[in-house]
């Protein structure tokens, strides 16, 4: 299969190199030629992972309308921030039933969408997003990737849902035997786990964070009283979702830390911490886990739950901590259903442009 892959950090190096192992024609797009100068001057991208170290050698290009020609799917691994700059960029290119696929999404489908439209497509093509990356992984400089681990789970929401069945048969020859159905978008948005598990790591970890060079979340971070408000946290994500309609599986958090059926399997917090990747430096101001995470993930989680009159005291709490640490209102910011202009529509408006699309 064609793929395109779009990007420049951890998921997208990861995908390429586990793509191209796969057997797929993939094209690989950044916005500068100059990004892929390591690579080419090293002969290859390397890929580091439990079987050893390897090399592929990308298809690279800064010419998005080259890298999608072809493509039945287009991977977009990309920050949240990122992906309305990329749909105007793509919308003049797309045909129809090619598939977009957002690892994850924060509801990226909907922006997305919303502005390939308004750039005047009206290629037939579906959007889908899931609740994480597809891998556990880091750059460790510009040419090499390592990946300690694999999403084995993939819930995935597709926006308009009514073509679902067709995204998700093309997602699947990319991700075999991972990809699992999600009602629609807003159903594969609210399994983001992002929003979940970062927020109460860097929050409550705000003087380490500080104090340190490099501190790992995952590790040292991580104790009992965090994981309690994980928990609680979580438990209003799901209450969200259970408010719309939403069944189970709800991909709990919990199974990520105590069992094997969280998105990436069997021992994947084990292998997070054992790997060592995740000592790293870390800011209350621009980093993912802030920008993304709560400016965008759960500032979005906490307008939804808003919108369908869910409690969220948690959620609430920790974006007004976030916003005041860092001097933001993130109430403001451009990925809540307020801003999205979708705080005045009914749930049956909403539920209607989710399976028919725009």
């Amino acid at each position: 299969m064609k793929i395109a892959i779009l990007g420049g950090g951890n998921g997208s190096y990861a995908a390429v190199a586990d793509m191209i192992e796969a057997g797929h024609d993939v094209s690989w797009w950044r916005r500068s030629a100059d990004s892929f100068s390591s690579i080419k001057n090293a002969g290859g991208l390397s890929v580091v992972d439990f079987e050893g170290t390897r090399q592929v050698s990308p298809k690279m290009t800064d010419q998005i309308a080259e890298a999608i020609a072809g493509a039945e799917l287009i991977l977009v691994p990309t920050p949240a921030n990122a992906q309305a700059d990329i749909a105007e960029a793509l919308a003049p290119h797309l045909v129809d039933g090619q598939v977009i696929y957002l690892p994850p999404g924060t509801f990226g489908s909907y922006v997305m969408m919303k502005q390939i439209r308004a750039q005047g497509s009206n290629a037939q093509i579906m959007i889908a997003e899931t609740g994480t990356l597809p891998w556990l992984a880091r750059k460790t400089d510009d040419h090499t990737v390592r990946i300690t681990t694999r999403a084995s789970r993939l819930p995935t929401g597709v926006l308009p849902a009514k073509r679902s069945k067709e995204a998700l048969e093309i997602l699947s020859k990319a991700f075999p035997e991972a990809i699992e159905p999600s009602e629609d978008a807003l159903s594969g948005a609210l399994m983001n786990a992002g929003p979940i598990i970062h927020p109460p790591l860097i929050m409550m970890n705000a003087g380490p964070i500080e104090h340190f060079d490099a501190w790992d979340i995952h590790n040292e971070g991580t104790q009992p009283s965090i994981r309690n408000v994980h928990t609680a946290l979580d438990a209003e994500r799901i209450a969200v979702r259970e408010a719309l309609g939403y069944g189970a599986p709800h991909f709990p958090l919990a199974d990520h830390y105590e069992t094997s059926d969280w998105m990436y399997g069997n021992l994947a917090h084990d292998k997070l911490v054992g790997s060592g990747d995740w000592h790293e430096p870390l800011n209350l101001r621009d980093h993912r886990y802030l920008t993304e995470d709560i400016g965008l993930g759960l500032a979005f989680l906490v307008s939804v739950a808003n919108w369908a009159k869910v409690p969220c005291p948690v959620a609430s709490g920790l974006l007004a901590i976030a916003g005041a640490a860092s001097g933001n209102d993130f109430t403001k910011w451009p990925r809540t259903f307020e801003a999205l202009g979708l705080a005045g529509e009914s749930r049956e408006a909403v539920q209607a442009m989710l399976q028919e699309g725009f």
